[in-house]
């Protein structure tokens, strides 16, 4: 290959699990990871760490993001949106009882429990080393060389995709299996469900209230009542208070940034919108709007989970004094994508 890049950004991974990495820190959940996690079932009880798929309900929290809408496929004569319910007496003989039915979704990828791939977010930098800053994301992997779209037959294979992740897509991960030790640190539980920014001191003074101890290639999830509360509106958030509810950590904060670098945790969960504040940065200057995401996504290969639903995880967990347990978190194997629903399971 033609390496893609002469300079990386400062604190960066890029080049370290492989020239061609699309993984990042995910390559440290590795075998004796899994074996870690599994060391820690000892009830055999499992959590869905999901909200159902159509939540959180209308366009508030992101005006780009719409709940799934679900049809009925067409029929055996082509015939569309008719094939719910199709009856085998009236098609193939009277003699048959069978009834079928097939659905369609068009579902927007980041609209509720969800990844971030290492696509989702990139930025201007000089990977060139000629003084110019131009789009570039994770391990050097371009715009429309490596991630493509809009454009005609994107994907390459006449299914009429007009966008594809050639690279840093989510089958990666999905493919690997994203199992291994999750640890959680309950926010809620010290800090309420009040709109508030969580520095490192914060963070790590709950951590030892909690004894909670995270190590590489674990995944670290924050409980911050977030989704619960998601939950209760039931599928009509107010739409003020849905972007002023529950804690969310200070990207402002350059010790929690080098935390999350020197801690190498594999991937970053909250059940809140973004994991950090949306738009709260006092950065002055070139700069980005995320930090989180710009330093996980952009820098260090660590894909983050949004939106999880973690409230019934974490009351179990503080009943029986723990924090860890086996996670099982892989994306939809769909090539080419910048994010994914999924179904996460916590076993204990």
């Amino acid at each position: 290959m033609t390496k893609r890049w002469k300079q990386r950004p400062p604190g960066s991974t890029w080049g370290e699990f492989g020239e061609d990495d699309e993984l990042g820190r995910i390559n440290l959940m590795t075998p004796e990871k899994v074996l870690q996690g599994v060391r820690e079932v000892e009830h055999g009880i499992t959590f869905s760490l999901s909200l159902p798929l159509d939540y959180p309900g209308g366009t508030s929290l992101n005006q780009r993001r719409y709940p799934p809408i679900l049809r009925p496929t067409e029929d055996l004569q082509h015939q569309q949106d008719v094939f719910y319910n199709i009856k085998a007496s009236e098609h193939f003989s009277p003699d048959l009882v069978d009834v079928w039915s097939d659905d369609v979704v068009t579902l927007w990828l980041q609209y509720s429990t969800q990844w971030d791939s290492l696509a989702h977010q990139g930025a201007e930098f000089d990977a060139d080393g000629d003084g110019v800053a131009e789009p570039v994301y994770y391990n050097g992997y371009r715009p429309d060389t490596d991630l493509v779209g809009p454009r005609e037959d994107a994907k390459g294979d006449g299914s009429g995709s007009l966008s594809f992740a050639r690279h840093l897509g989510l089958e990666h991960m999905a493919e690997h299996g994203v199992q291994g030790r999750g640890v959680l640190i309950d926010l809620a539980h010290h800090l309420g469900t009040g709109y508030q920014a969580v520095d490192l001191a914060k963070l790590q003074e709950i951590m030892a209230a909690d004894d909670v101890v995270v190590e590489p290639g674990d995944i670290l999830l924050l409980h911050t009542g977030f989704a619960t509360q998601l939950l209760a509106w039931e599928k009509n958030p107010d739409p003020v208070a849905i972007h002023r509810t529950a804690a969310y950590l200070d990207a402002d904060d350059p010790a929690l940034l080098d935390w999350i670098a020197e801690s190498q945790i594999a991937g970053l969960v909250a059940d809140n919108y973004a994991v950090e504040g949306v738009g709260v940065t006092q950065a002055q200057g070139p700069h980005t709007l995320l930090p989180i995401h710009h330093l996980c996504l952009f820098k260090l290969g660590v894909p983050l989970g949004e939106l999880w639903y973690l409230h019934d995880l974490a009351a179990w967990l503080r009943e029986h004094g723990r924090s860890r347990f086996l996670l099982t978190a892989p994306p939809l194997n769909l090539p080419g994508t910048q994010g994914s629903p999924l179904t996460p399971v916590a076993t204990v």
